[in-house]
């Protein structure tokens, strides 16, 4: 993930400056959309680490039978085992697991005791015990003469499982003996041939698709420049917003009915894959008769360092923008690890996709009270109610308790995220010098912001695998309100500069002209937009 943003931030403005100076933009268009169609399925052919990981949900039988089972929950145990010799690879031991949720005959308890349990677990040279993180999973042969006897299969993972607290405290514990393979299908090798190949799939995907949304949105706002209606751009967001909810929610309710008969050959999830290159099909159709204006004059190259100099120069706007690299980088750890927290506590993937459309249905209702918020806080107090707002998310999300419980704190989302940026534009908009407003509120949202969601997801996962994610939303938490004192404090002391603005100069000038002439000045352009508007 950290490598995916940081090649958004940078090479999409390097694409987005070549296809408009060459006149280029459907072409990148149309191959950005048709390669990344490529780029979604070639995710589908990354080998799993697991190949004999079997899930609830795909268990050959009628439906499942628990709530759990329902959601697909992988569940996290901690199993102890008494080492044989100190070059053994096998160990044979007793567990037992309580597994809420799953059903028993009459008259036997929910605590079920799973005798036999082959445990395949690596030497460790710390002691003459060895605990151990393992995955429960369901092997399905023998249910239909024994239907309430199922025999799990416990396999050792390479990765964290989160939160911390359900079992060991790091997985840094997994390099064992040196040099020696696990010996449970999920060696280091596999593990790492898996990671490598996903990192060059998702960094290939990223090139192809990273210009796309930039390109897209320079050529529609220079169209509706072209015909006199900017006014509509500042609508358009509502259906970006619509889109995502609707797209979130149809996808997982999709995953939950097709993903068993799509995931015999590639891994879990293939759903999401091939929902993206359908939707990205059915936009290449779409981009053929996308409105891209023909470029009347060159845009100078040197648009975004001038926009770096406006940002150099004014300690206003090198505070915000300290300020959005900061967001960034905690808005990732949110972005990266949220779903596998929920998933831990029971989470289905439906209940992830409707916890993203309630903060995208929040951004939309809070809309109505842009001007009053904007107007009663002044851009810094949005800011801080922004940032406050955010902290309070990552301290809740380090205690959630259950699978539903991440639902009603979503809401928050459209206050640290939408108003936030709303103080962000105002303030550019403001700060910015003529013709300037775009590029210096383009290099807010991709350099900056891009460069601290891409630092924060190379943090957070080394934070994680040390500690827990629980220890990373409240160390994010405690950076916010610290961040949060310390902008305030030198705000107050940074002096309070107001650029005056051509447009509402022009605007007051007319208006004195109009009243000392007795309006003769302006009654030809009312009566010339009258008789056009007639026509």
């Amino acid at each position: 993930m950290g490598t995916k943003h940081l090649i958004a931030a940078f090479w999409a403005p390097v694409c987005a400056f070549l296809a408009k100076s060459y006149r280029k933009r459907r072409a990148l268009l149309i191959g950005s959309l048709l390669g990344s169609v490529g780029a979604s399925l070639l995710m589908v052919l990354v080998p799993p680490v697991d190949k004999n990981r079997v899930h609830f949900p795909c268990n050959g039988s009628s439906g499942p039978t628990s709530t759990d089972a329902l959601l697909g929950v992988t569940l996290p145990v901690n199993i102890t085992s008494a080492q044989e010799s100190a070059s053994s690879h096998q160990a044979k031991s007793t567990a037992e697991v309580e597994m809420p949720g799953f059903r028993n005959p009459p008259g036997e308890s929910d605590r079920e005791t799973f005798r036999d349990l082959h445990v395949y677990l690596a030497p460790s040279v710390e002691g003459a015990r060895t605990t151990s993180q393992a995955l429960l999973h369901p092997v399905t042969s023998g249910l239909k003469d024994h239907p309430w006897e199922v025999t799990f299969e416990v396999v050792k993972t390479a990765l964290p499982l989160l939160p911390g607290g359900k079992g060991p405290r790091n997985p840094a514990n997994l390099s064992g003996t040196k040099g020696k393979a696990w010996a449970f299908d999920l060696s280091l090798e596999a593990l790492r041939r898996t990671f490598i190949l996903s990192l060059g799939s998702v960094a290939f995907w990223e090139l192809l698709t990273a210009p796309l949304e930039q390109v897209a949105d320079d050529s529609l706002y220079e169209f509706l420049d072209f015909v006199d209606a900017t006014d509509r751009y500042r609508r358009l967001w509502v259906w970006r917003l619509l889109g995502m909810s609707a797209g979130v929610c149809g996808i997982t309710a999709l995953v939950g009915q097709l993903d068993c008969f799509l995931m015999t050959s590639g891994p879990r999830g293939v759903v999401h894959f091939y929902g993206y290159s359908v939707v990205s099909t059915l936009a290449l159709l779409v981009s053929i008769a996308f409105p891209i204006p023909i470029c009347q004059q060159w845009e100078p190259s040197y648009k975004r360092v001038k926009a770096l100099s406006i940002v150099g120069g004014d300690p206003r706007l090198i505070l915000l923008a300290s300020t959005i690299v900061l967001v960034g980088a905690i808005v990732s750890t949110v972005q990266n690890f949220l779903f596998w927290h929920m998933k831990d506590h029971g989470s289905g993937e439906l209940v992830m996709g409707f916890s993203v459309a309630l903060s995208l249905l929040g951004e939309i209702l809070l809309h109505p009270f842009k001007t009053t918020l904007l107007r009663k806080l002044s851009r810094t107090g949005l800011v801080g109610l922004g940032l406050s707002c955010l902290a309070g998310q990552l301290l809740y999300y380090s205690f959630l308790w259950s699978w539903w419980s991440v639902l009603p704190i979503q809401i928050l989302s459209a206050i640290s995220n939408r108003a936030l940026w709303w103080a962000v534009e105002a303030s550019v908009e403001d700060l910015a010098t003529p013709r300037m407003e775009r590029a210096l509120s383009a290099l807010f949202r991709g350099h900056f912001y891009g460069s601290g969601c891409s630092l924060g997801s190379f943090v957070g996962g080394f934070v994680v695998m040390r500690f827990s994610l629980a220890v990373l939303y409240q160390a994010c938490c405690v950076a916010l309100l610290l961040w949060l004192a310390l902008l305030l404090s030198i705000q107050r002391r940074l002096p309070q500069e107001r650029k005056i603005k051509y447009s509402k100069l022009l605007s007051m000038e007319v208006s004195d002209t109009s009243d000392s002439e007795q309006g003769t000045e302006q009654d030809w352009l009312v009566k010339a937009m009258r008789e056009e508007h007639s026509d």
